[in-house]
């Protein structure tokens, strides 16, 4: 009890700096919202077993799931302001017809398929792959959820620690969610990231979100399709559909202050999209480069992206303006963020 009161209280202190946006200021301009509209919706929370429900001026828009029956924390489902799942179901709530692949891919989680040797990503079986376990219940603060997780190997060793958080905010015809997870070197030696393609803050999307079913999937270098925007540089990444006879997308910003800015991206036809600044071999094809990263012990490595849920198509000058507002967010000495 008193470590996990510990672990607690130094998770608060350290997600003190990032103020109420956890990674980010407030938001995009009032004048960038689709539909024109500056008026933001109340948040708001509600703890069951294992979870905790997120709710948007009174609608349902996500869960954060913990649960131990769960290989790593995610988020699930994800829906627009106006109501629209872009996430798939599978394998929480299978839909008829829906794609059945990768459990693991499940909303919006991170994890990684090399930390120090030890597969975070694939969930194989708790006896061949590795798990991200919460060490404490999660902290649940005006807007945004927080919790500390281990990286727990398949022998059941800590490898390493890390703070999470996830803000959340909507207005007018778009919904963000400010992600930032602090990774810490802390159980005696390094932590190696290992260069794979497989890792990375990821989003999991609906069939509609699969680029052979008609999707649209863009990034900031003015790529388009999986074939130009996989493992390629950029500022962020749009995956864009025809949701129940309407227009939606979802696109995730990488913040400037991230290291290897701007990342590579594991972004999938198949609606799968991780930004992944680990796996320049992989994405380059190139054996002799290597873009692991090794944290020394005791050392920090803060990571922190911004999700937009949008209600309708947004075009490459639109997601610009977005991304230089979360752009303009300065950053404390710990790695996380301060409003200016």
């Amino acid at each position: 009890m008193r470590a996990a009161r510990e672990r607690t209280g130094l998770l608060a202190a350290v997600l003190a700096v990032a103020g109420a946006a956890c990674g980010g200021d407030a938001g995009p301009p009032d004048d960038v919202t689709p539909h024109g509209e500056s008026e933001s919706r109340a948040v708001s929370f509600e703890r069951g077993e294992g979870r905790v429900r997120v709710f948007l001026g009174g609608r349902h828009v996500t869960t954060f799931h913990y649960g131990e029956q769960w290989d790593k924390p995610f988020l699930h489902p994800l829906r627009t302001p106006a109501g629209l799942t872009v996430s798939r179901g599978y394998p929480l709530e299978p839909r008829e017809g829906e794609e059945a692949d990768h459990a693991w891919h499940r909303g919006i989680w991170y994890g990684h398929g090399d930390v120090s040797g030890h597969d975070f990503w694939r969930e194989l079986g708790r006896d061949r792959t590795g798990t991200i376990v919460l060490l404490a219940e999660p902290e649940v603060e005006p807007g945004q959820i927080s919790a500390e997780l281990g990286f727990r190997s398949s022998e059941g060793d800590l490898v390493g620690t890390a703070a999470q958080c996830f803000a959340f905010a909507s207005a007018g015809g778009l919904t963000w969610i400010d992600a930032l997870i602090e990774f810490r070197a802390d159980q005696g030696a390094d932590l190696r990231f290992g260069d794979t393609e497989d890792g990375g803050f990821a989003m999991r999307l609906a069939d509609e979100f699969r680029q052979d079913r008609g999707a649209a999937l863009t990034n900031s270098a003015g790529g388009r399709g999986t074939e130009s925007i996989w493992g390629r540089e950029a500022r962020w990444v749009d995956y864009a559909a025809v949701v129940d006879g309407r227009r939606a997308g979802v696109a995730i910003l990488d913040h400037p202050s991230n290291l290897r800015h701007p990342t590579r991206w594991h972004a999938r036809g198949y609606s799968l999209c991780s930004a992944n600044p680990f796996g320049l071999s992989d994405f380059t094809g190139n054996r002799v480069v290597d873009g692991g990263y090794t944290l020394p012990r005791n050392g920090r490595l803060s990571l922190r992206y911004r999700v937009l849920i949008h209600d309708g198509w947004a075009g490459p000058s639109e997601l610009e303006r977005w991304f230089e507002r979360y752009a303009a967010a300065t950053v404390g000495p710990a790695g996380l963020s301060r409003t200016p």
